[in-house]
C-alpha cells in the first residue's frame, strides 16, 4: 500500500455541534482535540509506505483509533463490538 498524504480536516461544524450536544459536559476524547488539535499527520508515517500501490488507509487515524482502544483497554474484538454499537 502507498500513501498519499492528506492534511487533517477539521470536524465538520454539524457533527462539533452535534456530539456537544450528545456530550454536553464533554468527553476525554473532545477534550484531548480541543486541547491538543491535531496529534498525529500522514507525512509522519509517510516514510513507513512504498511509493507505489494501493491507497493505504489514513495512518493518523490508525494511530488515534490504537490510542483509544488502548485507552478503553478493549481488545480488538471489544473494540469492534463498541464501534457496532455505537453506529447503532
Amino acid at each position: 500500500m502507498c500513501l498519499h498524504p492528506s492534511p487533517v480536516e477539521p470536524v465538520p461544524k454539524d457533527t462539533a455541534d452535534v456530539a456537544r450536544a450528545a456530550f454536553s459536559k464533554g468527553n476525554t476524547y473532545m477534550k484531548m482535540r480541543d486541547d491538543l488539535g491535531a496529534i498525529f499527520e500522514d507525512e509522519t508515517f509517510a516514510f513507513l509506505f512504498p511509493r507505489r500501490g494501493r491507497p493505504a488507509f489514513s495512518p493518523w487515524r490508525l494511530a488515534l483509533v490504537t490510542i483509544m482502544q488502548f485507552a478503553e483497554g478493549l481488545s480488538d474484538r471489544q473494540a469492534a463490538d463498541a464501534v457496532r454499537g455505537r453506529i447503532d
